[in-house]
């Protein structure tokens, strides 16, 4: 058992280390234009979702998005209420990384990872910035070998096994295992990962991995919860309406895993991308049934959390 959880923490660590350094690429390309992004394109709750959609696509990681936009309403650049649609588009950015990885590209991965290396070496800040994106993704891919491998061994645990039936039968438990993973790995994307990995060995029906999958979403908030820690009221209401939109989202969704399921195995035989398809389909979902009542949305928060600041505006 110490060496299965030694090669799983290993994985977890590549694959956490190729998200942050294909991150870091993509961000460097991007360089300032990342702000400007935000700030000229939240004219309406619509065009900020774009925008969180796109930068979330381009960065790897809905957290980065939501820690830049409380940032920015920190330092007044950005009000409260047109952070609403980044929330949501960043909602939808994050699950692109959950479809890249379920490409079946072994044969290149050892391309990708010596190229990736080459490029870094290289003067020129664009071609390391290439090298970072070819690295980190091939560290990704790495780490999703070995979830699989490690799959079949971690199931036969005890604890595992007790888990998963649980999780199989109960959905508020696959709620819970998704929440409590995420907040402490940080990464709904990993937690995302991991769980394909068991979906393929059959560990977990696809009812289950929907759940722990609405779990990640709920624990993902705890990043931006910590990074709005000390700043001013408006920038502490974005936090507040991130963890609100996904737990409504969440309870809103419940009654129906299985219908998600059912219609995620209708798009694709693939236990994975099953997984995948369902993350795209619940957070587009989530955002289209959200995005007409955004600004009913900000008046809440602003009562629940913001209403002894006479200077918060709910428009």
């Amino acid at each position: 058992m110490p060496e299965i959880l030694s090669f799983f923490a290993v994985y977890l660590t590549v694959f956490i280390f190729g998200m942050t350094v294909m991150r870091l690429g993509m961000e460097m390309l991007a360089k300032d234009k990342i702000k400007k992004i935000l700030l000229r394109l939240t004219s309406s709750p619509f065009m900020g979702v774009v925008a969180g959609t796109l930068l979330t696509g381009i960065l790897q990681s809905s957290s980065a998005v939501m820690v830049i936009t409380i940032g920015l309403v920190a330092t007044g650049l950005l009000t409260f209420p047109r952070s609403l649609g980044i929330i949501l588009g960043a909602n939808i950015g994050t699950t692109f990384t959950t479809e890249i990885i379920t490409f079946d590209i072994s044969n290149g991965v050892i391309p990708l990872l010596v190229g990736g290396a080459f490029f870094i070496l290289l003067r020129k800040q664009v071609f390391f910035n290439i090298g970072c994106m070819m690295f980190g993704l091939g560290s990704i891919f790495v780490a999703m070998a070995g979830f699989e491998q490690l799959a079949s061994s971690i199931e036969k645990l005890t604890l595992v096994t007790s888990v998963f039936n649980y999780a199989n039968e109960l959905h508020y438990v696959g709620i819970g295992i998704g929440t409590v993973v995420t907040a402490v790995i940080q990464s709904s994307t990993a937690t995302t990962g991991i769980i394909m990995s068991f979906l393929k060995q059959n560990s977990l029906s696809v009812d289950a991995g929907i759940a722990i999958m609405l779990g990640s979403n709920i624990g993902t908030c705890i990043t931006a919860f910590i990074a709005s820690i000390g700043t001013k009221k408006e920038a502490k209401l974005v936090a507040y309406a991130h963890i609100w939109l996904n737990l409504l989202g969440v309870i809103i969704f419940y009654p129906f895993i299985s219908s998600l399921g059912n219609l995620a195995e209708y798009l694709t035989a693939i236990p994975d991308v099953q997984l995948a398809h369902a993350s795209l389909l619940f957070n587009v979902i989530c955002t289209v049934v959200a995005l007409p009542f955004i600004h009913l949305f900000s008046k809440f928060i602003i009562k629940l959390h913001g209403a002894n600041d006479k200077n918060l505006s709910p428009f």
